[in-house]
């Protein structure tokens, strides 16, 4: 997704807990200083579950331009576990991340787009998993906090959606609900999960599970234009799994 914005121009900006990014983020930024036309990718290590520091790297990122155009709030971990024997402490822990970091994340960034009245796009990264009970994989708690991300999408669109009388506001927030991807996090689930591949690829109409590339065209079209009467709404792309 950060390299389709940056492809079409824009100064995409990633942050993670990590002190430094893979070798295939380094790439993909060369790639990018070298490509015509192209924007650029940058790198930030930040903890969303600690508000201060990221609301002061926010601030730094849109201080610069005096705005902040677009978010895509993708943070999250699973931990597959029975429910009967999940640790109130691990469940706390993963929430922290995948609720209450994905409102942190969406707080700051809402608070640059308005005291710069940017009227930006801000997608929160859910999953078809804040739906359905995944076959195969024992995962309430996940699947718990993404529905709170489908929700959480709705209700801060109804909060920021409308402009104010200051120009305030005017900030879109939908959520993007992916199925089955192969993503690490993903393949790691899978180790843990013997046979559940099969399952998850027999679930959908596609047979298969998705690639991380194909979800480029669905973060270029949330955060631009392209989407502008959309918001509040939950975009599932799932290979067909939740149709049945």
């Amino acid at each position: 997704m950060a390299e389709a914005l940056a492809e079409a121009g824009g100064e995409v900006h990633c942050l993670d807990h990590q002190d430094a990014p893979s070798e295939e983020f380094y790439k993909a930024a060369e790639q990018m200083d070298r490509a015509p036309g192209a924007g650029s990718l940058h790198y930030k290590t930040v903890d969303i579950t600690h508000r201060q520091s990221l609301d002061k790297t926010v601030g730094t990122i849109s201080e610069k331009h005096k705005r902040l155009d677009g978010l895509v709030a993708a943070a999250g971990v699973v931990q597959v576990a029975p429910a009967i024997d999940y640790e109130m402490e691990n469940a706390k822990k993963l929430m922290d991340v995948n609720l209450l970091g994905v409102l942190s994340t969406a707080d700051a960034c809402a608070s640059a787009m308005m005291k710069y009245k940017s009227r930006g796009s801000i997608c929160l990264i859910a999953s078809m998993s804040g739906m359905i009970a995944n076959k195969g994989m024992l995962s309430s708690m996940y699947n718990s906090s993404k529905a709170g991300v489908i929700q959480l999408a709705r209700n801060l669109s109804m909060e920021w959606s409308r402009v104010q009388a200051d120009g305030s506001g005017g900030i879109r927030v939908n959520s993007l609900s992916p199925g089955h991807v192969v993503t690490p996090m993903v393949m790691q689930t899978l180790k843990e999960a013997p046979g559940a591949r099969e399952v998850w690829e027999a679930e959908n109409m596609m047979g298969r599970l998705g690639e991380p590339s194909e979800f480029r065209g669905a973060a270029l079209f949330l955060l631009s234009n392209a989407s502008s009467f959309m918001t509040g709404s939950n975009l599932i792309m799932d290979g067909g799994h939740t149709a049945w």
